[in-house]
């Protein structure tokens, strides 16, 4: 029985239509998608002060091992005749690393304005079912439709499907950990008296909440292609999205850390320890130091010296340890 080439454009092997139009859009999207990443990379790598924690490393790893590898591998599958095992065997590799990934990075900084530890607990547990429940069925599928029984209709049309609800549900387990910041984040400023007698809080505010919006806007841009049955642009637009999210990821932290340093508010000792070096910048402060506790050398961890011209200004920095 012979199948619809129409299903099998680019579910299984190449695109049925390679047009020059569409050559060039699919093509310009992979290069766009390694093009951010290699700036991220370059970002992070020279503002972060210290190389590690979790959103360091879920960052770099999302980026590097998920976003470069799928999209070169649907670049090899879709424009090559490099044997299958190859292209399905990397895009595989890079999509559980760029899809997960991006939810841990969304995770990790959580930490940052959510201090329920059950609520974080339960937001890992989902992260790890939903990899086990929508990666593994989504492989098996993809390698039964492109290897093991290429052209045939029901591994095609289980594959198409299975592609449906795994979108479908990062979709919404990114929309749930986006709004569980936003959220949070709302709360810190109207709560912290620190944070909202800042005059620029609610500037920073609502380009938090922008930057959240924009990046589930995005993922419902790729769930509407999908069920609109233009996979080729979905799959390779999908890259550039990731690898966009993530650099708006990194401009979220940025004005989080810089909203919550001029507070008192706590800080986590994994987020403290790579903070990004423009965010320690304070104004001069004159406090009274005549009530002041002693300090011993021995603790210099608890104290945060800074350094403006001839005069030194020390705070106390509250850290708390992240559990993960």
């Amino acid at each position: 029985m012979s199948v619809p080439q129409d299903l099998l454009d680019g579910i299984s092997g190449a695109l049925a239509r390679e047009g020059n139009i569409l050559q060039m859009i699919l093509v310009t999207f992979i290069g766009l998608s390694c093009y951010n990443v290699a700036e991220l990379v370059v970002l992070v790598l020279a503002n972060f002060r210290r190389w590690r924690g979790l959103y360091f490393w879920s960052l770099l790893a999302s980026g590097c091992i998920g976003v470069v590898p799928y999209s070169i591998g649907f670049l090899i599958k879709f424009f090559t005749q490099t044997d299958s095992v190859l292209s399905v065997t990397v895009l595989t590799i890079g999509w559980w690393t760029m899809v997960t990934g991006q939810s841990v990075v969304l995770y990790s900084r959580l930490h940052l304005v959510l201090r329920d530890e059950r609520v974080l607990r339960r937001v890992l547990r989902l992260i790890i079912v939903n990899f086990f429940l929508l990666h593994i069925p989504t492989t098996i599928l993809t390698y039964g439709a492109n290897i093991v029984h290429s052209g045939d209709m029901s591994w095609v049309k289980g594959y198409n499907i299975m592609e449906k609800i795994q979108l479908t549900g990062f979709t919404l387990q990114e929309g749930l950990l986006s709004t569980l910041y936003v959220i949070e984040t709302v709360k810190l400023l109207r709560l912290g008296a620190d944070v909202s007698a800042r005059p620029d809080s609610r500037t920073i505010m609502y380009h938090l909440i922008g930057i959240n919006c924009a990046i589930m806007i995005m993922d419902l841009v790729l769930l509407s292609l999908e069920y609109a049955n233009f996979y080729a642009v979905q799959i390779t637009l999908k890259g550039f999205v990731y690898s966009l999210k993530l650099k708006l990821e990194f401009a979220v932290l940025g004005r989080l850390v810089d909203l919550i340093q001029g507070s008192r508010h706590p800080i986590s000792v994994t987020i403290a320890d790579t903070l990004p070096l423009c965010t320690i910048q304070r104004p001069i402060e004159t406090p009274d130091r005549s009530e002041d506790p002693q300090c011993e050398e021995a603790e210099p961890k608890d104290f945060l010296a800074e350094s403006h011209g001839a005069r030194v200004v020390q705070r106390r920095v509250f850290v708390e340890a992240l559990s993960v």
